[in-house]
C-alpha cells in the first residue's frame, strides 16, 4: 500500500556522538583512513551492509546499540578525535596560505563528472575520477576552490555480463541524501528551446571544497545517456546553469576552469552577463576569456562533441539576441576555418577560442594537442601553439594500500604525497621484507576480494598477477594478448612460473567494438582450463579499481600511441608498488627511464593497423616471457641477506617509486595548476576587469584595430652577414617592417635563429630575441651563432598588448618572405 504522508527520519545519534553526523556528511573520510577504521568499527556487519557508505551505516544502528556506543569512552574520544582532524583540515593553513601572496582568491573548477568514491556514483571513469582527484588535492592544499557538476538521478550505468559475454546495462535511482548530499535551497532557471527547465542545486564537501551538483530532473537523468540533443541540453545545463547557481549562491570566481568542452557554455553565460552589464559584445569576449581555463583531454578527433548547427540555432536561437550578435558569429566560435566542410559546432574548439589559457594532460598530449589544432593559429610554429599541457596526477591517499601508506610515512616522509625527489631518494633504503610482505597482503586481498565474487578456485596469492582496468575502447586494445592464445596459455599455466591476469572495464552502452572486446576476454576467461588463471571483474568501479592497484604486480596499458591522453591509472598502480608494462605513450612516454617499469615497443610508424598490432604484441610476449616472469621468480640476489624474496624485482620497485613517487600525485598537478594557469588567469582577469572593465575596453578596441591594419603589416627587408662565420661569433640584423598605421608599441619585431635541415627549415629548438625599435620602419639587434653548420634565419610581425595571455591569441603574424 502507499504511504499518504512521507517525512524523513534522521539516525538516532546520541548527544555524546553527535560528532559523527558532520563526520559523515563531509566527504573527507574518503581519505581518511582512520576515520574509516572508525565507520567500520562502530558496527562491522552496518558498514558492510552499507557498502561502506557512512550515512546509510548510521541509519541501520538501533537506538539500544546507540546508547552502549555512547557510553564506550574509546568510542567517544575516537568521535572526538576524528571531529578534531576534520577540523584541521578544513581549516588551519595548507600550502596555499603559506607560499605567499596571491592574485587568486577563487576558481571554479567545471566538469560533467566528478569521481570521489564509489558511494557516489558520479563518475563514469578517467576524467571524472580525475575531477575528483582534483577537488581532493585542492582540499588538502588549501586552495581556493569550488566544484560545480551535475547531479546524475541513475549516473552511470551498473555493469553485468549475460550467459554469452555480452555487457548487460542496469540504472539504478540513486538517492542524494544517502551520498552525503545537501540541498542549498536554491535554484536557477534555464531556458531550453522554449522549455524553462528549473534547476536544483546541492552540495557536497569535499574536504574545505564544496562541489555543487545541478539536478535537473528531465535533463541530468544519466551520465552520458540519450542522443546529441540530450547531450546539448546537459552541457547547456552545466555551463549556463551552473554559472547561474555561482551567482545565486553569491560566488564570484575570478577563474573559470573547463575540464574538457563538455562545460563550454559557461564562457557564453559569462559573456551574456556582461554584455547586460553594458559591454559590447566584443568587449565582453575580453571580460570573458581573460579568466578562462581550459583543459582538453582527447587526443583523438573522434572523442570531441560537435553539435549539428540546426540544434545550435533551436537552443541559442534566442540567446543571440541577449549577446548582440548574429548567429553566425555566435557558430564562428565552434568552427575552425581550415575545416570549411564541417558545419557542426566543435566544443573544443570554443573552449580554445573562448579561454585566455589551454593545456594538454601530458606532455605528448599537449604536442598532440598543438598538431590537431595547429590549423587554429595560421602561421603559428606547431611548437609555440598556445596549449600548454599540465600531467595528471593522482590523489595519493585516496588510492594507497594500507600497508604501502604505513611503509611511505615512515619511510618517505609524514606528508609523503607532497615530498620532493630528495625524499622518494630514500625508497630505496626500504627493507626488502617490508616492502615484499606490502606486496604480498595487497595480492592476497585482491585474491580474497575475486573469490568472493567468483569462486574459491580463482587465482593463486603466490602467482605473479598482472592487471587491466580502462574503459573499453577499440583504441586501448584490451584483447591484445588474446592475439596469440597459445602464447597466452603457455604463461597463465607454466608450472614452474605461472602468470595469473585481472581484467575489468566498461564500455559505453552504444560502443559494440568495445563490448565485442569484453565478450572475447570473457569467453577466454571462461574456457576451463585457464579460468583460475584469467578473470574479468564484471561491474568496474572506484572499488574495483582500488582493490586491483593493491594486488596487482604489474599494470598493462596498451593503446595505440598516441591515442591516450594520460592514462593515470598506472599512476595509482606506481605509487603501490605495481610496475607498469606500458606503451611510451600519455604519462608514461614522459616519465619512463627504462627501469622503473617496461615499454612495450610502440610501432606507430607502421601504416597497416593489423601489422602494427601484431608487432607490439609481440613486443609484449616477449617482455613478459624474457624480463618479467623470470625477474618476478627469481630468488638468487639484487638485494643481500633477503630470503625467498625476489630481490631483482623489489629493487625495481624501489626504484618506480624513487623516480615516480614525486611527479605522479594530484599534490604536485595542483600545485602547477595554480602557479601556471590558476594565479595568472586570475591576475589577468583582474587587469581587465577593474575599474568597470576598462582593461577590457581597451583590449577589444586595440585587437579591433590591429585586424584592420594587419593585412598590409609586412617585413620589407631583412639584412644581416651571410659570409662563412665561426660558432660563437657575434652578427648585427636589421628589419624594414610596414606597420600599416600602427604603432611600434602594438607590435614585437622578432628574430628567429639557428640550425636549418637540407630544405632550408629552422629546426623546432631554434633562438628567438626581440629587436630594438628604430627610426623610418627600421629595427635591429644582434644575435649570436650559437652552432656550426648550415645556419639560417628568418624575421616575424607579432602583435603586443600588455593584457594579452599571449601574442598568438590574436590569430595575427607576418613573416619576412
Amino acid at each position: 500500500m502507499r504511504s499518504v504522508r512521507q517525512f524523513s527520519v534522521d539516525p538516532a545519534v546520541p548527544e555524546a556522538l553527535a560528532g559523527l553526523n558532520r563526520l559523515a556528511n563531509n566527504l573527507h573520510w574518503c581519505w581518511d583512513p582512520e576515520l574509516q577504521q572508525l565507520f567500520a568499527g562502530l558496527h562491522p556487519q552496518a558498514w558492510q551492509e552499507s557498502g561502506h557508505q557512512p550515512l546509510a551505516m548510521l541509519a541501520r544502528i538501533s537506538p539500544g546499540e546507540w546508547t552502549d556506543l555512547a557510553a564506550n569512552p574509546s568510542v567517544v574520544a575516537a568521535v572526538a578525535d576524528a571531529v578534531i582532524r576534520l577540523d584541521a583540515a578544513v581549516r588551519s593553513p595548507r600550502w596555499f596560505q603559506t607560499k605567499g601572496e596571491s592574485p587568486l582568491d577563487l576558481v571554479a573548477y567545471f566538469s560533467p563528472e566528478f569521481g570521489i568514491i564509489e558511494s557516489v556514483p558520479q563518475y563514469s571513469g578517467g576524467l571524472g575520477v580525475l575531477a575528483g582527484d582534483h577537488l581532493k588535492a585542492s582540499s588538502d592544499l588549501g586552495i581556493p576552490l569550488v566544484g560545480v557538476g551535475l547531479l546524475y538521478a541513475e549516473g552511470y550505468f551498473r555493469q553485468d555480463l549475460d550467459a554469452d559475454g555480452w555487457q548487460q546495462e542496469r540504472f539504478p535511482k540513486l538517492e542524494p541524501a544517502g551520498m552525503a548530499l545537501t540541498s542549498t535551497g536554491l535554484t536557477v532557471h534555464l531556458d531550453l528551446a522554449g522549455e524553462d527547465v528549473s534547476v536544483a542545486v546541492w552540495r557536497a564537501d569535499v574536504g574545505r571544497i564544496a562541489l555543487y551538483l545541478l539536478d535537473a530532473p528531465s535533463v541530468t537523468d544519466r551520465l552520458y545517456g540519450g542522443d546529441a540533443e540530450h547531450r546539448l541540453r546537459q552541457e547547456m545545463v552545466l555551463g549556463i546553469a551552473g554559472v547561474r547557481a555561482l551567482r545565486a549562491l553569491g560566488l564570484a570566481p575570478q577563474v573559470f576552469h573547463t575540464n574538457e568542452g563538455h562545460a563550454g557554455f559557461l564562457a557564453f553565460e559569462r559573456i551574456r552577463e556582461f554584455v547586460a552589464s553594458g559591454l559590447t559584445f566584443a568587449e565582453a569576449v575580453e571580460a570573458s576569456r581573460a579568466g578562462g581555463v581550459f583543459t582538453t583531454h582527447t587526443p583523438v578527433s573522434a572523442g570531441i562533441d560537435r553539435f549539428p548547427r540546426e540544434l545550435i540555432e533551436k537552443y541559442f536561437g534566442g540567446f543571440v539576441t541577449q549577446l548582440g550578435v548574429t548567429f553566425d558569429q555566435l557558430m564562428a566560435f565552434g568552427h575552425r576555418d581550415d575545416e570549411p566542410q564541417e558545419t557542426r559546432f566543435n566544443m573544443t574548439v570554443m573552449g580554445l577560442r573562448l579561454s585566455a589559457r589551454a593545456n594538454g594532460v601530458a606532455k605528448l598530449h599537449g604536442e598532440v594537442s598543438r598538431e590537431m589544432f595547429n590549423g587554429l593559429w595560421p602561421g603559428v610554429p606547431v611548437e609555440e601553439m598556445p596549449i600548454g599541457s599540465i600531467t595528471n596526477g593522482v590523489h595519493a591517499h585516496s588510492w594507497i594500500s594500507p600497508e604501502m601508506d604505513q611503509l611511505l610515512r615512515h619511510g618517505i616522509h609524514g606528508v609523503w604525497d607532497g615530498a620532493d625527489d630528495e625524499f622518494w631518494d630514500r625508497a630505496y633504503q626500504f627493507p626488502a621484507e617490508a616492502v615484499w610482505s606490502a606486496r604480498a597482503a595487497g595480492r592476497k586481498r585482491l585474491v580474497e576480494y575475486v573469490r568472493n565474487r567468483m569462486g574459491d578456485d580463482i587465482l593463486d596469492p603466490d602467482v605473479l598477477t598482472i592487471g587491466f582496468a580502462r574503459r573499453f575502447a577499440t583504441y586501448k586494445r584490451a584483447t591484445l594478448l588474446l592475439s596469440n592464445p597459445d602464447r597466452l596459455r603457455r604463461l597463465l599455466l607454466d608450472p614452474q612460473r605461472p602468470v595469473q591476469f585481472v581484467f575489468a572495464g566498461k564500455a559505453h552502452p552504444a560502443d559494440h567494438p568495445g563490448k565485442e572486446m569484453i565478450q572475447a576476454i570473457e569467453r577466454f576467461a571462461r574456457e576451463l582450463d585457464v579460468r583460475h588463471r584469467f578473470v574479468f571483474l564484471a561491474d568496474y568501479d572506484i572499488a574495483v579499481a582500488r582493490v586491483m592497484y593493491h594486488g596487482c604486480d604489474v599494470w598493462l596499458n596498451n593503446p595505440r600511441r598516441p591515442q591516450e591522453a594520460c592514462g593515470t591509472s598506472g599512476m595509482k598502480a606506481a605509487l603501490n608498488g605495481v610496475l607498469n608494462c606500458s606503451i611510451r605513450d600519455g604519462w608514461w612516454n614522459e616519465w619512463s627511464d627504462g627501469e622503473n617499469g617496461w615499454d612495450i615497443m610502440s610501432a606507430h610508424d607502421d601504416p597497416d593497423p593489423g601489422r602494427r598490432d601484431q608487432r607490439e604484441a609481440m613486443s609484449l610476449f616477449g617482455l613478459l616471457e624474457q624480463e618479467i616472469v623470470p625477474l618476478f621468480y627469481d630468488l638468487s640476489g639484487g638485494l643481500p641477506d633477503e630470503n625467498d624474496i625476489p630481490n631483482g624485482w623489489v629493487a625495481r620497485m624501489l626504484h618506480n617509486w624513487a623516480t615516480l613517487g614525486p611527479k605522479v600525485t594530484a599534490s604536485r598537478m595542483v600545485r602547477n595548476y595554480v602557479t601556471e594557469l590558476y594565479e595568472p588567469a586570475a591576475k589577468g582577469g583582474d587587469a581587465v576587469n577593474a575599474d568597470g572593465a576598462t582593461g577590457a575596453r581597451a583590449l577589444a578596441a586595440w585587437k579591433q584595430r590591429v585586424l584592420a591594419a594587419w593585412p598590409n603589416v609586412a617585413v620589407r627587408s631583412l639584412d644581416t652577414d651571410t659570409s662563412p662565420g665561426r660558432a660563437g661569433e657575434t652578427r648585427q640584423v636589421r628589419a624594414a617592417v610596414e606597420l600599416a598605421g600602427l604603432t611600434t608599441t602594438d607590435v614585437a619585431v622578432q628574430v628567429v635563429h639557428g640550425p636549418i635541415d637540407l630544405q632550408g627549415n629552422l629546426l623546432q629548438d631554434a633562438d628567438k630575441f626581440d629587436l630594438r625599435r628604430g627610426e623610418d620602419g627600421n629595427w635591429f639587434g644582434e644575435y649570436t651563432v650559437e652552432r656550426p653548420g648550415a645556419y639560417g634565419l628568418t624575421a616575424r610581425v607579432l602583435p603586443t598588448h600588455p593584457l594579452l595571455a599571449n601574442p598568438f591569441e590574436v590569430g595575427c603574424i607576418a613573416w619576412a618572405s
